[in-house]
């Protein structure tokens, strides 16, 4: 089975590109399907619909939620999928139903929030305050997922044409446009603070990330523990009391954009949905707005 998994790891990395978080999880899930498997002392080639329900419940009784399942059966589906087409082996998580999982409505800012972050972001004038204060602007202005954000490099901005392109989930690339506002924001960034983030006495470390961090003499990107640390102190310090989180900003851009007319369509190419079902969730606009909006509208108000 340890070769089976390996061959399956180097796919989901090799053909079938999916992101690190991705991979990471799907690895701890096998990881933990093999240790079922070697508690009960099964094995992988005769593994039955009756086992795998039976694994499911083995994972019911440790306290997994409904959303850590439903990832844990994609996984289970995409292994055998997989070992069925290469290896030849019977497919039965086939049949695997998902679990019901309930809805959440996304949680966001307020525009009025949004503007107190931004300030809190603008009084820390040190390389590390600027850079930080770029990382707020440009998640929220281009609602980027963190781990697209942490990963983008400076070759990745477009001045000339005011896009970014951003890699997305599976290797996916896509073109998200910046307010004049913010291209300067960055433009200044690159040019007067990106190299002093590396700098080692007189001398600098030349890098393509566009927000490095010095470790020793080796340069990495901004971790996501690391921004979202960051983030949480920002929004400490101008009263917001709710989590805030780098999704909940792009939430954020989401729900203010329909607020100010944008369509589901337009939103899903911003956000990088493969389906426009995805973006579906935003149109939880409060009955206020919608209330305005049809007092404005209506051939008859």
């Amino acid at each position: 089975m340890n070769g089976l998994i390996t061959k399956f790891e180097a796919y989901l990395l090799t053909e079938k590109r999916v992101s690190h978080n991705t991979f990471d999880a799907y690895k701890r899930d096998m990881a933990q399907f093999q240790r079922f498997l070697d508690e009960k002392k099964l094995i992988l080639q005769t593994v039955h619909l009756d086992e795998l329900k039976k694994f499911l419940e083995w994972l019911h009784v440790r306290k997994i939620g409904a959303r850590s399942l439903s990832r844990k059966i994609s996984c289970l589906k995409a292994f055998y999928r997989w070992a069925a087409e290469y290896h030849g082996l019977h497919n039965p998580a086939a049949e695997l139903a998902f679990p019901r999982i309930e809805k959440r409505l996304p949680q966001y800012l307020s525009e009025k929030d949004i503007e107190a972050l931004l300030e809190a972001a603008n009084s820390n004038i040190t390389p590390l305050g600027v850079r930080n204060k770029v990382i707020v602007y440009l998640l929220y202005v281009s609602g980027m997922r963190i781990s697209e954000l942490v990963s983008l490099k400076k070759s990745h901005m477009h001045f000339d044409t005011g896009l970014i392109v951003v890699q997305g989930k599976g290797g996916k690339e896509r073109q998200i446009p910046l307010p004049a506002e913010v291209l300067e924001l960055m433009r200044h960034y690159f040019s007067t603070t990106h190299r002093k983030l590396t700098q080692q006495g007189n001398l600098y470390v030349e890098t393509d990330y566009a927000f490095p961090v010095l470790y020793g003499k080796r340069v990495k990107p901004i971790s996501r523990q690391a921004f979202w640390l960051i983030l949480k102190k920002l929004a400490r310090s101008v009263g917001i009391k709710d989590m805030v989180s780098p999704h909940k900003l792009r939430h954020s851009l989401a729900t203010h954009l329909l607020h100010k007319g944008a369509d589901l369509r337009s939103l899903q190419l911003l956000l990088g949905h493969e389906n426009l079902s995805t973006v579906q969730i935003y149109t939880h606009l409060e009955t206020g707005h919608l209330r305005s909006i049809y007092d404005k509208k209506h051939p008859r108000s």
